[in-house]
């Protein structure tokens, strides 16, 4: 697996950011905007929680990066504006992972041992999340992983200490799965991104794919940073699938769908595939932007309490951007920890990895529909999936139809299914 295997390769939007939180998190909102709100006065005796944050912000993986940081900072300021944890101010620890699994675990161990955080939290790209999940354990840490997808996290390579706020590939792929076949028919072909992310969704597509009576009448894996995919698209032509499954990611995904459009294909064949993001969708073109996808989270939920409330606000904060996926994944994240905390009354890890396993987000950070909740056998946020489809004449930010919200009960695999054997320490 290549090293900078990931969940969103470039999205084309890259900040160049320095470490910790020291420059920009985000185009326009610099550290004074994060950090400006009032503060409560603490006791001088009072030490502060601290939860260290890894993601990519710099590389080109800093798009969902920034998103991630700017919720977590949002739900920083929002906890201590009510008097922190436990009457203990809480601190966020912002490190630069750069998409990488060796320099994430570089920059969480200056974390553990420089900064004495007391949880780990972060990370885009699965390979990271794996590798940080198994340097945790070491270091005998919560680790709550915001944004790698793949399986495995909290499936065949599940740890005691590890939860995932982010959905599972399979979790993504079987949000429309049932769209794309019954609408659009039973011959699928797969382009897919040859890395670990890409390559899951595709095993657990094809499976759905091939126990509903589906077959599979091509694919192509493409090499991170691919810019001409004209060669898999004459191959498409070719075959005439009833789906064109697309399964990459960032400028990859941006050049294939622009490719697409020159070609013809999407007004001939249904395109589509598992996860999209707010930030893609901004930098595809209106003549790219088609298809039909699953968010994970979206912002507009008119029926669903507290979310206006939570917009307006992230609005006001981030000068008029709206919050993404990736955005709540940062915010649930620290609110997350903050509750385990609070319920275990301790901040030891394994009193707050018991006390986080069945925890159930409560409306006004859920911002969904239902009862999101860590689930205790694998440590898997069951979240809700949004399926739907990309509006071509969109403006910012209203991008994409939400043709549902589906209960993450009803799409999630059974824990015993998933391959996790939890072993804790003695």
């Amino acid at each position: 697996m290549n090293d900078q295997s990931n969940d969103m390769p470039n999205l084309g939007i890259t900040d160049h950011l320095g470490r910790r939180d020291l420059i920009k998190v985000g185009a326009g909102v610099g550290l004074t905007a994060l950090m400006a709100a009032p503060m409560p006065s603490w006791a001088a005796s009072e030490k502060p929680i601290k939860i260290g944050m890894v993601d990519p912000i710099t590389s080109i993986f800093a798009a969902l990066g920034h998103s991630e940081i700017k919720g977590a900072k949002f739900a920083e300021e929002e906890i201590n504006k009510k008097g922190g944890i436990m009457g203990r101010p809480l601190q966020l620890l912002v490190e630069d992972g750069a998409g990488n699994p060796g320099t994430t675990v570089t920059k969480a161990q200056r974390l553990v041992t420089r900064d004495k955080v007391d949880f780990l939290m972060g990370t885009v790209n699965s390979a990271s999340s794996l590798a940080l999940s198994q340097y945790a354990a070491r270091q005998n840490k919560l680790f709550l992983c915001t944004g790698g997808h793949v399986d495995s996290v909290t499936g065949a390579s599940c740890s005691w200490n590890t939860f995932r706020t982010c959905s599972t590939t399979w979790m993504l792929t079987s949000g429309d799965f049932e769209t794309l076949f019954k609408k659009f028919g039973k011959k699928w072909y797969f382009i897919t991104t040859d890395y670990a992310f890409g390559e899951s969704e595709q095993a657990d597509y094809t499976k759905q794919l091939k126990a509903a009576g589906g077959t599979v009448v091509g694919g192509a894996l493409a090499p991170v940073g691919t810019t001409d995919f004209s060669s898999y698209l004459i191959d498409v032509k070719a075959k005439k699938p009833d789906v064109l499954c697309l399964l990459l990611a960032g400028d990859d995904q941006v050049n294939c769908m622009k490719q697409i459009a020159q070609f013809g294909i999407d007004k001939k064949i249904a395109v589509g595939g598992a996860l999209m993001e707010l930030e893609l969708l901004q930098a595809l073109p209106e003549a790219a932007r088609y298809g039909w996808w699953t968010m994970e989270w979206y912002w507009n939920q008119p029926k669903t309490p507290h979310v206006a409330e939570f917009v307006s606000a992230y609005k006001a904060k981030y000068k008029g951007q709206y919050p993404s996926a990736r955005s709540w994944f940062g915010y649930a994240s620290v609110h997350a920890i903050k509750l385990a905390v609070e319920k275990a009354k301790s901040t030891d890890t394994i009193k707050v990895v018991r006390a986080m396993e069945g925890l159930v987000l409560p409306p006004e950070i859920a911002l969904q529909p239902g009862a999101p909740e860590y689930r205790a056998a694998d440590h898997q946020l069951i979240l809700s999936m949004f399926p739907g489809h990309a509006i071509p004449t969109g403006k910012y930010p209203n991008l994409f139809d939400v043709s549902a919200i589906v209960p993450g009960s009803q799409l999630a695999l059974p824990a015993s299914a998933t391959g996790c054997k939890m072993k804790y320490p003695a």
